[in-house]
């Protein structure tokens, strides 16, 4: 049964409790608990004066500064709902996507235009504005309220946003304790952008539990990060697999990774090998955190299960289950795949204004995020790629992150994904684009995936490419790579 808790009112808790203990800290800019929990109040105070109240949609569009999580408590606080958008979107796609959801203001960096929509600024007089605002003691109701509606698919086509209460967060800081053993006196870096679910949830836990938190958002340097986490003496890092990779490729010290509790990362799957390279040489403490925007943590690999699991994601965290399940919905033996499906209290029950996304999505309190996996014996859950990214080739499915897997596992490889493309004969063919660190042929990665894959799985075709188009949580951009590929000039693509 719901607590009616808010979210944001532990941050008076704290200011009571440990008033001059370092909550925030954002370069030069360090507030204590006690400070932090004023701006928030004056803050609240402040929206309510722009007819901002519970239930009210508010888009924010603004940039990873400390004002920035300050205007997200300040929303909970009074019971708005937040509407996160992406400050480095265009014009288009924030206006687009604040219009779906039927914002009643946007909150943006200054000369950010939002055509079409009420919006106001956060510059100098915003800030003159929040500093003469007298702290607001309203709190509203929290519990089965809307906290924030997350932007789960892409900003063209029908946007989805699931509903998320503050007891959903609630239920996924829990898993934060008990999983990955956050406690209150955490300094937590916050190194990807606060748009993006993970850090904003990191974030929120750390300062409700009574924790620090430090900003050092991208871009980044390596040197650089590694500096502030020696210097604020970080004990837990969140990092997206292309952050990871970035560092291993650096040949600095690494003696400030190595000393945090905990280093840890979600948002796109990481091969076996690269998960040895971390826990060897960036942190000994290094695990995996399954998650998404509408169901928080789902599971997690932790350090020693790397050996004996490489392929996995882990196993289900605190209140979570997992299921693989048939196309009736029943349960399927362990090996076998079929289509994920997880339920928790942490967990969204469907999409904000959105009944025919949420019954696609959602069934009898199951949340189905479209992934491919398997359970083992022991409970641990390998994923197999997307069900819409599944490729059918001469009537044999193909699961493309098997495939991928494999090429990234290619020493001289340092990215893959792996597309179906039509034809006439098999109906789909696999093409695998690749991102080298060295210089192997397209040849030598054929015959590596004729090494470790059966004949039907081997791709026939192969893109060279600079990059592969990625989201801000690390994840492939597959229609963007269908369009990078077909622009792609002839001595880049290969048919074998």
């Amino acid at each position: 049964m719901s607590e009616q808790r808010n979210l944001a009112q532990a941050q008076d808790e704290h200011a009571r409790l440990r008033p001059h203990a370092p909550a925030l800290i954002d370069g030069q800019l360090r507030l204590s608990h006690a400070q932090l929990a004023s701006a928030i109040a004056r803050t609240a105070g402040h929206l309510r004066a722009l007819r901002i109240s519970t239930g009210s949609l508010v888009g924010v569009a603004l940039a990873d500064h400390a004002t920035h999580v300050v205007i997200m408590l300040a929303l909970a606080r009074i019971g708005a709902v937040m509407l996160p958008l992406d400050h480095r979107w265009t014009a288009g796609e924030r206006e687009r996507v604040a219009l779906h959801f039927g914002a009643a203001l946007v909150l943006t960096e200054p000369a950010m235009p939002v055509a079409g929509l009420p919006h106001v600024e956060v510059d100098a007089a915003w800030t003159r504005a929040v500093e003469a605002a007298a702290p607001d003691p309203y709190i509203a109701p929290g519990g089965d309220a809307p906290l924030l509606v997350s932007l789960s698919s892409g900003t063209t086509g029908r946007p989805k946003g699931p509903r998320i209460t503050h007891d959903h967060f609630l239920a996924r800081f829990r898993t934060h304790w008990m999983n990955l053993g956050f406690v209150d006196s955490d300094c937590f870096a916050c190194a990807t952008p606060l748009y993006f679910g993970g850090g904003r949830t990191f974030v929120w836990s750390t300062l409700y539990l009574g924790g620090k938190v430090v900003l050092t958002p991208p871009p980044w340097e390596p040197p650089d990060l590694l500096t502030v986490l020696e210097r604020e003496q970080v004990s837990t890092l969140f990092l997206v697999p292309t952050q990871l990779r970035r560092l291993l490729a650096e040949q600095a010290d690494t003696a400030a990774l190595k000393a945090l509790r905990l280093l840890f990362s979600s948002g796109a799957p990481l091969n076996a090998q690269e998960r040895r390279d971390i826990r060897e040489r960036l942190n000994p403490r290094f695990c995996e955190y399954y998650a998404s925007t509408e169901g928080g943590g789902v599971t997690l690999l932790t350090a020693p299960d790397i050996d004996e699991h490489p392929d996995s994601v882990g196993r289900a965290v605190h209140a979570v289950q997992v299921q693989v399940v048939d196309a009736e919905h029943r349960p399927l033996p362990a090996g076998q795949v079929g289509r994920l499906r997880y339920r928790s209290p942490g967990c969204a029950s469907g999409f904000y204004r959105d009944d025919e996304a949420s019954n696609e999505s959602f069934h009898e309190g199951w949340f189905y995020p479209g992934d491919l996996a398997h359970l083992d014996e022991q409970g641990f859950l390998t994923l197999a790629g997307r069900a819409k990214d599944m490729i059918i080739r001469s009537g044999v499915n193909i699961y493309p992150e098997e495939v991928e897997t494999v090429l990234r596992s290619h020493p001289e490889v340092r990215d893959a994904a792996v597309l179906g493309m039509p034809h006439p004969e098999t109906g789909e063919e696999l093409l695998a684009c690749v991102v080298l660190s060295g210089t192997v042929s397209a040849q030598s990665l054929r015959l590596w995936c004729e090494q470790h894959l059966a004949p039907y799985k081997v791709p026939r075709q192969f893109a060279l490419l600079e990059a592969l188009p990625l989201n801000s949580s690390g994840k492939v951009l597959k229609l963007a790579l269908k369009e990078q590929v077909s622009q792609l000039a002839p001595d880049r693509l290969f048919r074998l």
